[in-house]
């Protein structure tokens, strides 16, 4: 008798806590939004049934993939012709002037505008990134930003807490002790009952005097700028740009709403001001910040709507492609109906995992008539073309983690002419590749393939 009132009590203490546990997230996933591939959720119901007392403290700390459930009223935008109108509708900013763009023809012209700004900034320096490496270029920034900050330069710089770590735990110490503001954005051991955790910080950027952006996908750290001496091939080919005008006001305010997050907690829902297209400028862009706190999937929302809306050409280039099927599917779908659809990747990245879970997608891709190219290269650019009406370029990539978990950063460009001149940047790294053969997996390829694409928000 004592046992079975023993078990009694036991089972109903287990189905109170799995309760618990499948409230906390069916509420969690509702009211902010929390989208989820069918697996992802899937496992996650199993898992706070089966094992709630180890799963619900899991979801606590890495479930959460919104920290807002704030919607921008949408305001008009002039101006950016078709492929704005969802823009609109999403709230974000408005697109606005620009002037003096260059897009960086490789590591070392990158690496030279991002010294000439920082020695040339007079007033403030902003830097955001994912990490900062621990070599020879890491020091030099470091270096860099240490001398403006004693002479009087408010200097900023933000990193992913995560991203600390892989860059080899660079010494922030004389940073700080040199009169540089250092802030971690997402720290793993930090806000775990937010569900922060898992959430990392991939924007790039830097913001010199509020006037000079400098963007992309660099990370700041030697193989994203210079091949070391003893291996030519070493430096990835990557993809940044710098820009001045109202555009860089915009990308000022972004950093300072991140920086406002990272260092006192507190989210800026406050939509991101317009300064309007300045007299004269004909070269439109616009900021899409992407990201647990904007209440849309703005860049996947973005993409989805650019496939459907593209008449002759998808360009697009990343290092790491595992979308979910609802891109795959509006990919393919533009390819069949004569779109010519262009993916550029590395043919071997440095995640092997997103290598592998790439492979089925490709193979639709192909069988429906697009044509994807594999480089010799590490490749690390992100960037997507449609037609000569838009070119997303920043640093998010075509999978799930970048379009549904990573705080990201793009930028929207209108300019058919500027659209042309990112084409040119792919098409110059396109030449050396080969085009992807796709070949009928085995059952036991094909089982290896689905099991790593369980785990595609983790890639």
């Amino acid at each position: 008798m004592a046992g079975n009132f023993l078990f009694f009590h036991w089972l109903t203490f287990h189905s109170l806590v799995v309760v618990l546990g499948l409230l906390v997230y069916t509420v969690t996933s509702h009211t902010r939004k929390q989208r989820r591939h069918p697996s992802a959720g899937i496992a996650w119901v199993i898992s706070l049934v089966l094992l709630p007392y180890v799963t619900l403290p899991l979801y606590l700390l890495l479930g959460s993939r919104k920290v807002t459930s704030f919607r921008p009223t949408p305001m008009s935008s002039p101006g950016a012709g078709r492929s704005a109108d969802i823009a609109v509708a999403l709230g974000l900013p408005d697109a606005v002037s620009y002037e003096q763009l260059a897009i960086h023809q490789d590591g070392i012209a990158s690496l030279n505008r991002l010294r000439q700004i920082l020695t040339q900034a007079h007033h403030s320096i902003d830097l955001c990134s994912f990490l900062l490496g621990s070599d020879p270029v890491g020091d030099e920034i470091v270096q860099l930003l240490m001398r403006r900050a004693q002479a009087g330069v408010r200097v900023r710089l933000l990193l992913d807490g995560l991203g600390y770590y892989m860059g080899g735990r660079p010494d922030l110490g004389r940073l700080t002790a040199a009169g540089v503001q250092v802030s971690l954005f997402v720290s793993p051991l930090r806000s775990a009952l937010r569900g922060r955790t898992n959430l990392r910080n991939h924007r790039k950027m830097m913001v010199a005097d509020g006037r000079c952006l400098w963007c992309g996908g660099r990370n700041l750290a030697a193989e994203y700028f210079v091949a070391r001496p003893d291996n030519a091939k070493s430096v990835w080919i990557d993809l940044s740009f710098d820009l001045q005008g109202a555009l860089a006001m915009q990308a000022q305010q972004q950093f300072d709403s991140d920086w406002n997050f990272a260092t006192r907690g507190a989210l800026a829902n406050a939509r991101v001001n317009s300064a309007g297209a300045a007299p004269g400028q004909p070269h439109q862009a616009r900021l899409v910040a992407s990201g647990p706190d904007q209440a849309d999937d703005t860049i996947y929302t973005l993409l989805l709507s650019a496939c459907f809306k593209a008449q002759y050409r998808i360009l697009a280039v990343t290092p790491y492609f595992v979308p979910d099927a609802a891109l795959v599917t509006a990919l393919t779908l533009a390819a069949r109906r004569g779109v010519a659809v262009d993916l550029l990747l590395p043919r071997q990245s440095n995640h092997r995992l997103a290598d592998l879970a790439r492979h089925a997608a490709l193979r639709e891709l192909a069988s429906a008539g697009a044509r994807v190219w594999l480089s010799p290269d590490m490749i690390h650019a992100k960037a997507v073309l449609f037609d000569n009406e838009l070119a997303l370029v920043g640093s998010a990539n075509l999978d799930e983690r970048s379009l549904f978990v990573n705080y990201e950063l793009m930028v929207a460009f209108y300019e058919p002419s500027v659209v042309e001149a990112f084409a040119r940047w792919i098409a110059t790294h396109k030449a050396n590749a080969a085009q992807y053969q796709p070949q009928p997996p085995g059952l036991t390829r094909e089982l290896l393939e689905g099991l790593v694409r369980l785990v595609a928000f983790q890639l």
